[in-house]
């Protein structure tokens, strides 16, 4: 695929991903202003608006505070029928869709049953990428693909569970809903 195919997508999926912000809004009868105001300026119009016309990109982090904001579950945001574009080229910065970077001193002061398989699975890719200094780590597609696996649920929940335990880093962006 080429990277102007890439974009085109990558623009296509930020598209979707801004109507179904716009219709959870629009559902909740709130302009872009009643957000900003609702919100105690928290949300600014502009900034909102500029995420329903897929022109900026979301974080993981600031998806789930917005999901919160209305009231449902971060996949309810998400487009249906669909992942983002996998990319094996380097996209600009601000299009890449698809990166989860777990911090890693976050995780480890986390110490419930629930997160042992994510502490195990990133020790695992630890060792197996020889990086141990890093307090960043990046999970790459299959990388979640196993952790969804291990705690029986879909990517897009295994992303939620990762933004609830508060584990993803800043720079983590938006990954994706299940077809």
């Amino acid at each position: 695929m080429s990277v102007g195919t890439e974009d085109e997508d990558l623009g296509s999926y930020a598209r979707a991903l801004g109507a179904r912000l716009r219709a959870i809004r629009t559902q909740q009868h709130l302009s872009l202003h009643g957000v900003e105001r609702k919100s105690g300026g928290r949300w600014k119009a502009v900034v909102v608006g500029s995420y329903e016309r897929g022109d900026r990109a979301i974080s993981v982090q600031r998806l789930a505070e917005l999901a919160e904001f209305y009231g449902v579950p971060v996949n309810a945001l998400l487009p249906r029928g669909g992942r983002p574009p996998a990319t094996t080229t380097t996209v600009p910065a601000g299009n890449a869709l698809t990166r989860l970077v777990i911090n890693l001193s976050r995780l480890d002061t986390l110490a419930d049953d629930e997160t042992t398989a994510l502490r195990r699975v990133v020790s695992a890719i630890r060792r197996q990428r020889g990086d141990r200094l890093n307090p960043m780590l990046p999970i790459r597609h299959a990388d979640l693909d196993t952790l969804a696996l291990l705690y029986g649920t879909t990517t897009s929940g295994m992303t939620e569970k990762l933004v609830r335990w508060q584990v993803l880093a800043p720079e983590s962006l938006i990954l994706d809903g299940e077809p």
